[in-house]
């Protein structure tokens, strides 16, 4: 995909993991932390002015795993990846059958002037991809400092391409605490 560089959008990973990358177990998130969710909800509907929207990109099974009571998210078009899905589910905007069909869906008329920020929401498969795309500058990962059982894994990637900050703007970085779980949220940036 040839695209003017005034036309790309950042795409940014967010994902909370615990110890072994585990980010889920049979559909689910095995931990409940509703200062993490507050974070993330905060980060991926943030944009810079009300006309703006960032577009949500959801792979299939991360998309039915969400509680309907998670939508609508404000200032957020919802995106859903599937090749075998025939229509648009119920609370998203758009169906693509992959992740570059995402892509030039954010670039191309009408969202062209509209979307800010690609938000990537998982899962594993579409985490991989993205993380492989030149457009992905960040990622949001919630280092969640316990153990748990886990049968859906956030990707390796490598930690010299993106790397760890020790600061990020709007991102706190002291240890949290809540239901006798610590974590921590991160941001890794690549580097250029």
């Amino acid at each position: 995909m040839d695209i003017d560089k005034e036309m790309r959008k950042p795409v940014r990973l967010i994902a909370a993991a615990c110890r072994n990358m585990g980010i889920g177990k049979n559909g689910r998130l095995p931990w409940s932390l509703a200062n993490e969710l507050h974070f993330f909800q905060d980060t991926i509907t943030s944009v810079s002015t009300p006309e703006k929207k960032n577009l949500l990109v959801f792979g299939r099974g991360s998309w039915l795993s969400c509680p309907e009571t998670f939508f609508p998210f404000a200032n957020c078009l919802n995106v859903v990846l599937s090749k075998t899905l025939l229509t648009v589910p119920k609370h998203a905007h758009y169906l693509c059958k992959d992740f570059e069909s995402a892509i030039r869906l954010a670039i191309e008329p009408p969202l062209r002037h509209i979307v800010e920020t690609i938000w990537i929401l998982g899962g594993s498969a579409v985490y991989k991809e993205s993380l492989e795309h030149p457009w992905c500058d960040l990622i949001y990962l919630t280092d969640i400092m316990a153990e748990f059982d886990c049968d859906v894994f956030f990707p390796e990637f490598d930690h010299n391409v993106f790397r760890k900050q020790k600061s990020f703007l709007g991102v706190p970085d002291e240890i949290h605490e809540e239901n006798g779980i610590k974590f921590q949220f991160q941001v890794f940036k690549k580097e250029a």
